[in-house]
């Protein structure tokens, strides 16, 4: 107890600097290699340093000395076989800010990306009048919504947004709950809107667009089955006839809640509410 208290003791600002500046280099790098092949490499690599230091307490010697030998070897194998993505990281580190960029950076990224998928995948589905139904999630959990339907929990694509909506597929026939970047649920129930201010020519999936953003706070973009129309809805309002730039902006727009929101006062606005 004595020489851990000494121990704290001796530690100084310059040390424990020295310290955050290795965590923050080794949280960057764990970004850098999350959800790639590479990520499971290095918990190999931690299981084996595990399995020697542990061969070696409990005086195994010679598990210890084939686990070290294949250490020696192992690296040298893995500087060949992950050649390709040793240089991509490199290329990475090397044309990002990789040490300064913020969070707020990494987060208008996904923003920019989420918005970009689905602007293409309600653009390709307009085009062959395929009709969708595409909830945004945002401060307002969407859980009871999630679980009508069926799991997903993919990571958005507009190829996986298309193929879900495609006519008499077993997903098609309902919504698709959105987390930022990530598809939660497919085939999903709405409650309906209770206007009764609706145009005549407004089906089963505008309401139920409008009527999910009368209960929450979340974005709804609607493709429709007859005209190939797209809008939007978002807190009790819809707006109609969007084109492929305006759905973007309203999009990154509202998942940054800072910026300007001029463009509400240039688009289309249809209020069912009177």
């Amino acid at each position: 107890m004595q020489d851990l208290i000494e121990i704290f003791r001796n530690i100084g600002m310059r040390d424990i600097a020295d310290m955050a500046i290795v965590a923050f280099v080794f949280y960057k790098l764990y970004m850098l290699i999350r959800e790639t092949r590479a990520e499971q490499l290095i918990k190999g690599i931690v299981v084996l340093l595990l399995a020697t230091q542990l061969s070696e307490w409990l005086q195994l010697h010679a598990i210890n000395w084939i686990l070290r030998n294949t250490m020696t070897v192992g690296l040298i194998a893995l500087l060949i076989v992950f050649q390709p993505e040793m240089r991509r990281a490199l290329e990475y580190i090397g044309r990002t800010k990789f040490l300064t960029k913020s969070i707020v950076d990494i987060e208008y990224e996904e923003i920019n990306m989420m918005a970009e998928e689905i602007v293409e995948a309600t653009g390709s589905l307009s085009r062959q009048k395929i009709g969708a139904l595409l909830v945004l999630e945002k401060e307002t959990g969407l859980n009871e919504v999630v679980e009508t339907g069926t799991r997903i929990n993919g990571k958005i694509s507009r190829g996986l947004l298309i193929n879900i909506f495609m006519p008499n597929t077993p997903l098609h026939d309902g919504a698709v709950v959105i987390r930022r970047s990530e598809v939660l649920a497919a085939g999903c129930f709405l409650p309906l809107t209770e206007s009764n201010y609706l145009s005549k020519d407004l089906g089963t999936r505008h309401r139920a667009g409008l009527g999910i953003t009368e209960r929450s706070d979340a974005i709804v973009v609607i493709v429709s089955e007859e005209t190939g129309a797209i809008s939007i809805a978002e807190n009790g309002e819809l707006t109609r006839f969007l084109d492929a730039n305006t759905l973007r902006k309203i999009l990154i727009n509202s998942f940054r809640p800072t910026e300007n929101k001029q463009w509400q006062f240039l688009k289309l606005k249809w209020r069912h509410k009177r």
